[in-house]
C-alpha cells in the first residue's frame, strides 16, 4: 500500500501518545508513509498562526490525518484548532466508539457503542451569534439542515449496516425545540424507513442521560446532533472510564481526521506516564475507515484488550482496589507490539 498519512503530533503529551502510536502502525508494516506538519501551540511559535496553510494542504492532498492533541490558547482572538479542522474540510461526522475494558475504570462491563454525532452545524455555529443590550443579552441560533441531518443520520445506518450492529437510537429534544430538533427527528425517521434491517429507536436527549447511565447496554448507535452528540460521547467515555479510552474520527467527503480526544494535559508532558490507548485506537479507526484493512483495525483492538486481560494499565484507568500493573506510555506501546506479532495476518 502506498498512502501518506499527515501527522499533527500535537502539544503537551501529544509527542508522547504519538510516538507510541507510531510505533504500533509501524509494527502492522502496512507499508503507510508520514508527513508530520504543524498545528497547535508549535505552529504558532514557529509560523505565527495555530493551523498553518501548509498543514492544511497536506491535509488535502493526503486526505488522511492522525492528530494529537492540541492546545488552543485562551483569550481573544483564537478559535478552537478542531473547529477549523472541522469546517475547512467540512468533517461532518464525529465518530466515537465507547468499549469498556476489564481491570479498567469502567462503570459496566461488556460496553461496545458508537455515538455519530454531526459536527458542522446546530449550536456551535458562529453565525447568529451577538450581545445584545450592552452586553447583558447573548443570543445563539441554533442551525439545522435536511442536507446536514439526512446525511449524519445515513452515515449512522450505513455504519451499523456495515459492522454488523442492530439498532440505531436517534436522540432529539424535538418535544421542545421543534424547529431544528424536530426538523432532525423529521429527518431520522425518513432515512430510518430505508433501512427496515435495522431497529429504529428515538430517544429525548434527558431521557437518553438517564438511560445511558441506567442501563448502558440498551444502546448500539446513537446519532444526534452537534451540541448533544458532544455531550453525549463524553458521558458515554466515562462510562468506560474516562477519555483517556475515547478514540476518534472526523468524516468527511475528501478528508478524514482521526484523534485522541482528550485534552495535551501539559502538567504531565515529558513524564513517559500518559495514556496512550485513544491515540492508537484512533488508528485502528484509521485502518477501517479509511484504508479498508480490517484486519489490521482488530488486531489492534484485540492486541490492546489484551494489553488490559493481562492486568496492565496507566495511572489514569488503574481502578482503586485493585491489583493492576500500572505502566507508562512507552510500556503500552510496547506491549500492543508484542500482543500484535503474536497474531499474524
Amino acid at each position: 500500500m502506498s498512502q501518506t498519512v499527515a501527522v499533527i503530533k500535537g502539544d503537551g503529551i501529544g509527542p508522547e501518545i504519538m510516538d507510541a502510536t507510531l510505533q504500533v502502525l509501524d509494527a502492522l508494516e502496512c507499508g503507510l508513509n508520514y508527513e508530520f506538519i504543524d498545528a497547535g501551540l508549535v505552529a504558532l511559535e514557529k509560523h505565527g498562526t495555530l493551523i498553518p496553510q501548509a498543514s492544511l494542504d497536506a491535509i488535502e492532498k493526503h486526505g488522511i490525518a492522525l492528530k494529537g492533541p492540541l492546545t488552543t490558547p485562551i483569550g481573544k482572538g483564537f478559535s478552537s484548532i478542531n473547529v477549523q479542522l472541522r469546517r475547512h474540510f467540512d468533517l461532518y461526522a464525529n465518530v466515537r466508539p465507547a468499549i469498556s475494558f476489564p481491570g479498567t475504570r469502567s462503570r459496566y462491563d461488556d460496553i461496545d457503542m458508537i455515538t455519530v454525532r454531526e459536527n458542522t452545524e446546530g449550536a456551535y455555529l458562529s453565525d447568529g451569534q451577538e450581545m445584545l443590550d450592552d452586553g447583558n443579552t447573548g443570543i445563539s441560533v441554533i442551525k439545522v439542515t435536511r442536507k446536514g441531518s439526512e446525511r449524519i443520520v445515513r452515515y449512522a445506518f450505513e455504519l451499523a449496516k456495515q459492522n454488523g450492529r442492530k439498532k440505531v437510537t436517534a436522540v432529539h429534544k424535538a418535544n421542545i425545540i421543534k424547529t431544528s430538533s424536530g426538523l432532525f427527528l423529521d429527518v431520522a425517521r425518513e432515512v430510518a424507513s430505508e433501512y427496515p434491517e435495522i431497529e429504529f429507536q428515538e430517544m429525548i436527549v434527558d431521557n437518553a442521560c438517564m438511560q445511558l447511565v441506567m442501563n448502558p447496554h440498551q444502546f448500539d448507535v446513537v446519532v444526534t446532533t452537534n451540541l448533544f452528540g458532544d455531550i453525549l460521547s463524553d458521558l458515554c467515555a466515562g462510562l468506560v472510564g474516562g477519555l483517556g479510552l475515547a478514540p476518534g474520527a472526523n468524516i468527511g467527503e475528501k478528508a478524514a481526521i482521526f484523534e485522541a480526544v482528550h485534552g495535551s494535559a501539559p502538567d504531565i508532558a515529558g513524564e513517559n506516564v500518559a495514556n496512550p490507548y485513544s491515540m492508537i485506537g484512533s488508528v485502528a479507526m484509521m485502518l477501517e475507515m479509511s484504508l479498508g484493512l480490517e484486519a489490521e483495525a482488530q488486531n489492534v483492538w484485540h492486541a490492546m484488550q489484551n494489553v488490559f486481560t493481562q492486568g496492565y494499565t496507566t495511572a489514569d484507568l488503574t481502578k482503586p482496589g485493585t491489583q493492576s500493573k500500572m505502566i507508562n506510555t512507552d510500556a503500552f506501546g510496547d506491549l500492543v507490539v508484542e500482543e500484535l506479532a503474536k497474531t499474524p495476518i
